[in-house]
């Protein structure tokens, strides 16, 4: 737990070094930041904080850098204050109508490619706007197989014969009859159409005369979208070459990491899956919860709407990323395609 004094040194190295790429020394931090206590004792809380992980030093003698760990606590400190909106929203709305490209005006396509050109463009770091291709998918049928106790084998068989499986635990034992009773009223709405044009009737109609059931029922309705999502993204993405103009992109290898990052998928995959089940903004930094090979990395996703359909945009930078800045940018861009989806 920090002390309120080390809370505010913490925000200082880290904000410090986020504006001039420097080490920041005791001397920095009591002549800009904490001018009530002199460096001899902010060097010796910034000894503790570097046994408590929260800063590192290239050499002895070097100023602190902050660690994975004291940006968290940076990140977490700006989430629970108010933000200034970086630009007007009619401006970002505007940009968004604009022709521009070969893609049809006003199409899902067309909104996030702008989207991440806007984001690699105020930011310069990467832009990713993804969005569930789930909407679009017709599905053939969906089946429930008891497994036992209360673990469930998910199928779903969709339009060309794809087929999707996973296996799910339900939060207490269903019948098998019952669970065959839940998947044919739900193929009977589902079976044969869009998902986009069932999702919302769905829940209510497979529920009807099953009210006692609600819990479960609610649950496999749940991992019956999750699968679907998860397997069914689309990503756009604008501004690789945006992250050669930082100078934390020297290293080849830290450019290679982004771009194996933005091939592979599955991990950016998972984290949509999160932002969008949390409904709320996702930021991971460095390798807190992300592969390791991309440590020197941050990522923000943020929840938006385009074209009537669920999306979430995003930023891939630096550790050393303008997170307030950052932030900003993305919630003016969600407010601007909310007001654009209004229209």
């Amino acid at each position: 737990m920090l002390t309120e004094r080390q809370l505010g040194i913490v925000l200082a190295v880290v904000y410090e070094f986020i504006k001039s790429g420097e080490p920041a020394g005791s001397r920095t931090i009591t002549k800009k930041y904490i001018k009530g206590l002199s460096p001899a004792t902010i060097r010796n809380e910034m000894s503790d904080l570097e046994d408590m992980d929260f800063f590192y030093q290239t050499h002895t003698s070097s100023g602190r850098l902050p660690t994975a760990k004291a940006y968290r606590v940076y990140v977490d400190s700006i989430m629970q204050r108010s933000r200034t909106p970086f630009m007007e929203t009619a401006e970002l709305e505007k940009e968004l109508s604009e022709p521009s490209g070969s893609r049809k005006i006003g199409s899902i396509e067309d909104v996030l490619e702008r989207v991440t050109r806007m984001i690699a463009r105020l930011t310069n770091c990467v832009g990713v706007a993804v969005v569930s291709a789930l909407d679009d998918i017709e599905i053939q049928r969906i089946d429930f197989v008891h497994m036992g106790s209360s673990s469930v084998l998910l199928i779903v068989v969709l339009r060309g014969g794809l087929v999707y499986h996973g296996h799910f635990s339900l939060p207490y034992r269903m019948s098998p009859n019952l669970l065959e009773e839940f998947a044919r009223r739900i193929n009977t709405i589902a079976s044969g159409r869009k998902w986009k044009d069932v999702r919302q009737v769905l829940y209510s109609y497979a529920l009807s005369g099953l009210e006692e059931m609600e819990v479960i029922c609610e649950s496999a309705m749940k991992e019956m979208e999750n699968l679907l999502i998860s397997k069914n993204y689309r990503f756009f993405s604008s501004g690789a070459q945006q992250i050669l103009k930082l100078p934390d992109f020297q290293e080849i290898g830290k450019i290679q990491a982004i771009l194996s990052l933005l091939e592979e998928e599955k991990y950016l995959a998972d984290m949509v899956l999160q932002c969008r089940m949390e409904n709320s903004l996702k930021v991971s930094i460095g390798n807190e919860s992300s592969p390791d090979h991309i440590k020197d990395n941050s990522i923000i996703f943020l929840p938006a709407k385009a074209c009537g359909q669920q999306a979430v945009i995003g930023i891939i930078g630096p550790l050393r990323m303008d997170y307030e800045r950052s932030i900003s940018v993305l919630e003016g861009i969600v407010a601007a395609m909310e007001e654009k989806d209004n229209e």
